[in-house]
């Protein structure tokens, strides 16, 4: 696969037919996160992961392999400008909780359709939406997975994505609108995988959002989609859990390798 290839995309989502409108981004957003897992193995391993079309390609569509968000989104970009949407790149600052974000390091989009903002993104590791969530609309957005909701934070010019949670809201991550150019992605993608203050290279972080609910893998911490809890014993179980509850086609040797960076890890962030 040397350059993106819609149709064969679409068949690693089980999707048959291109998207159209607003429906139409919902059910690309919602089978990709369905389909392709976030996972940092690469990171994890010492690898910093490309983001050339054809890297992708071969990765994540030929090989049934996932990613972190500057690959998945990467790939999520090639397809929304295939199917003829418009989608803009911004760069956002994780928060997860917190009143302010980190360093630049989230790549999402704002697409414009049927002449509403929307912002979408497939590569959030942490509770993102399924569904891209409206821009212009302040109240709360309840979709299949949660309840959303968008507020400006005029303190660093933010645009702040946020979730339900209990009786209050969790801020997910915050994005302003400053031009971002190729050079900026390979940046931060560099930096997201190789900076000791980023997490994806010394934690094992995986999800998948399935029929069941959303799977999670925090180094040896896996949570199922019914909210069940196990913690992994060996490499063999790790290799099940990545074949099995994500969908990855892996040797043995590869679960083997993650496994020796992660055994002593801790449970928790």
């Amino acid at each position: 696969m040397t350059a993106f290839d819609a149709m064969r995309y679409l068949r690693r989502l089980g999707l048959e037919q291109a998207p159209v409108g607003v429906e139409g981004l919902r059910t690309l957003q919602a089978a990709h996160m369905a389909a392709v897992p976030f996972e940092n193995l690469d990171p994890l391993l010492g690898r910093v992961p490309l983001l050339d079309p054809a890297a992708l390609g071969n990765k994540i569509v030929r090989q049934r392999r996932g990613g972190y968000c500057f690959e998945l989104n990467a790939l999520f970009g090639l397809a929304l400008e295939a199917f003829s949407y418009r989608p803009t790149t911004v760069l956002g600052r994780v928060r997860n909780g917190a009143s302010q974000g980190g360093a630049r390091m989230h790549q999402c989009f704002v697409v414009q359709v049927e002449g509403r903002e929307w912002l979408a993104d497939v590569g959030f590791g942490g509770p993102g939406a399924v569904w891209p969530v409206a821009l212009d609309q302040d109240t709360p957005q309840v979709l299949p997975n949660g309840t959303y909701r968008v507020r400006f934070d005029a303190s660093c010019d933010e645009t702040v994505l946020e979730r339900a949670q209990g009786e209050g809201w969790l801020a997910l991550y915050g994005f302003d609108r400053s031009p971002v150019r190729p050079v900026d992605l390979e940046a931060a993608n560099h930096l997201a995988a190789t900076w000791k203050g980023a997490p994806f290279s010394t934690h094992l972080m995986m999800a998948r959002h399935g029929e069941e609910g959303r799977s999670t893998l925090f180094n040896r911490k896996f949570t199922d989609g019914s909210k069940a809890q196990h913690v992994l014993v060996s490499a063999e179980e790790l290799h099940d859990v990545l074949v099995r509850g994500f969908g990855l086609d892996l040797p043995e040797q590869t679960a083997t390798a993650v496994w020796d960076r992660i055994k002593d890890a801790p449970l928790e962030r």
